[in-house]
């Protein structure tokens, strides 16, 4: 599942890079051809001036992409789309791995009662999730006593909860990098700005409020990146707290149900 997310992350993001290039000849010949209108019809133009209609959204989010610059606003792009990859991924796999415990908890209690430690494997193979293969774990060692399923549980429960936090150290990556292109877009984009100041020898406003506008572009952008993945991390991180402290809890009852069995 992991691979087919990040193909389809890959895929999203040549297609953005497509659309980006696309959308930038597709500015320049409207460029072009509104440089020729204006050549040809100066004086229609100035007498049916109109007061401008806002931009859709779509298209602000697009001039600020170019005006950051296509390089660090790529990469603070790319970031988003392989975090949310990773994100969607972890949250497909957690909701499939919650189980109703107490429902289960009675299915194993029932079929332990009537059909013995076989029946009760029966019901475990069948149910997924980690509280269920946890509960085959331990049932596999019914006979070697207590102490061993105590030890069986605990064991293979490090395991799962390994698995429950697989790639989430992924998605802390995205949420330090993409503030650090951002700021990093920062320091370039000021460097930019005292640069033009150096050549043209005097200090204007308008090269100055382009770099800074460059600066910003870039900051804002890494920012908002880092703020959805957060989101993100601390929904997923509070998912496997709940389904962890759902496995502990059936263990221990698991552990008590297997007790009053063997005191039959």
């Amino acid at each position: 599942m992991k691979k087919i997310f990040m193909f389809l992350a890959v895929m999203g993001l040549m297609t953005f890079t497509a659309q980006y290039a696309f959308a930038q000849d597709g500015d320049s010949l409207t460029t072009a051809e509104s440089t020729e209108q204006v050549a040809f019809e100066p004086v229609a133009a100035a007498a049916t001036e109109e007061a401008p209609a806002e931009a859709p959204m779509h298209q602000e989010i697009k001039r600020l992409f170019i005006e950051g610059g296509a390089g660090f606003m790529a990469t603070i792009i790319a970031c988003l789309v392989f975090g949310l990859a990773v994100a969607i991924e972890r949250i497909i796999y957690l909701n499939l791995a919650s189980t109703n415990t107490e429902k289960l908890l009675k299915k194993v209690e029932d079929a332990l009662n009537n059909g013995g430690v076989e029946a009760a494997k029966d019901v475990c193979r069948n149910t997924r999730g980690p509280v269920a293969s946890i509960f085959y774990q331990g049932l596999l060692r019914y006979d070697k006593g207590v102490e061993e399923v105590e030890k069986s549980i605990t064991s293979y429960g490090s395991v799962q909860m390994g698995l429950l936090e697989g790639g989430l150290s992924w998605i802390t990556l995205f949420i330090a990098v993409a503030p650090m292109l951002g700021f990093m877009g920062t320091v370039i984009g000021m460097i930019q700005a005292f640069d033009e100041i150096q050549r043209a020898g005097d200090i204007s406003p308008t090269l100055v409020a382009g770099g800074m506008k460059v600066a910003l572009i870039t900051t804002v952008g890494g920012l908002i990146v880092a703020i959805i993945l957060q989101i993100l991390y601390n929904y997923l991180i509070a998912k496997v707290d709940g389904i962890v402290l759902s496995m502990e809890d059936a263990s221990i009852s698991l552990v008590d149900m297997i007790v009053k069995y063997q005191n039959k």
